[in-house]
């Protein structure tokens, strides 16, 4: 569980999420750009996008989720970063 967040949108992070499967529980990490934050106190929460294949894989986490073991920050963004939410940086829905 987070105690508090030290990213902004457009950093690069690293969410450390515990996965139940039976009576095993491991961590498997996804890595992306974050999208935006969003809410306050114990609303908060964070969206994470991350390119697969060339299709985007968003997720939404609560922040005091207690499926997330830790955060890692991996970079921070090159570039001023002046917009909230960067629904920008999303990648359209691939139509078949």
């Amino acid at each position: 569980m987070l105690q508090q967040i030290d990213f902004v949108p457009g950093d690069i992070i690293k969410v450390h999420q515990k996965i139940k499967e039976g009576e095993k529980t491991r961590i498997q990490i996804f890595q992306g750009t974050v999208l935006g934050i969003k809410g306050r106190g114990e609303n908060k929460s964070f969206t994470v996008q991350k390119l697969v294949q060339g299709i985007g894989v968003e997720r939404i986490w609560p922040v005091n989720s207690p499926n997330i073991e830790k955060v890692e920050l991996k970079e921070h963004s090159k570039k001023k970063i002046r917009r909230a939410k960067l629904n920008y940086l999303k990648v359209p829905k691939r139509r078949p």
